[in-house]
């Protein structure tokens, strides 16, 4: 994903866990988080509510094989959902959807 991304123009930074990814929303500041709920360390809820805690607003699209996906995205106010299994285009046009310069894009 992060090579398919990055060859369409969209740099991608990558985080292994929750608490990983926590580190490098905040050095890094991207406009937009693909976001799977079920990370080990820092869960997906946790990693909204931790970023959101000193008042960053992450924008974010949820990506899980969970039945519960749009629940889920609701309950963290996400911009977007993407069920897995995915195909790289949808991925592709979400991303284009609520990346950097869209409208209703803002920096997280």
């Amino acid at each position: 994903m992060s090579e398919a991304l990055d060859l369409e123009g969209h740099p991608v930074v990558t985080a292994a866990n929750g608490a990983q990814a926590l580190e490098v929303f905040a050095r890094e500041s991207p406009s937009l988080v693909l976001l799977d709920m079920r990370m080990p360390v820092v869960d997906g809820w946790g990693f909204v509510w931790l970023a959101r805690e000193p008042g960053l607003t992450p924008r974010v699209i949820v990506m899980t094989a969970a039945a519960d996906a749009r629940p889920w995205a609701s309950e963290i106010r996400a911009q977007g959902v993407l069920a897995k299994p995915f195909d790289l285009e949808d991925l592709l046009v979400a991303v284009e959807r609520l990346g950097p310069g869209q409208p209703g894009a803002a920096p997280a």
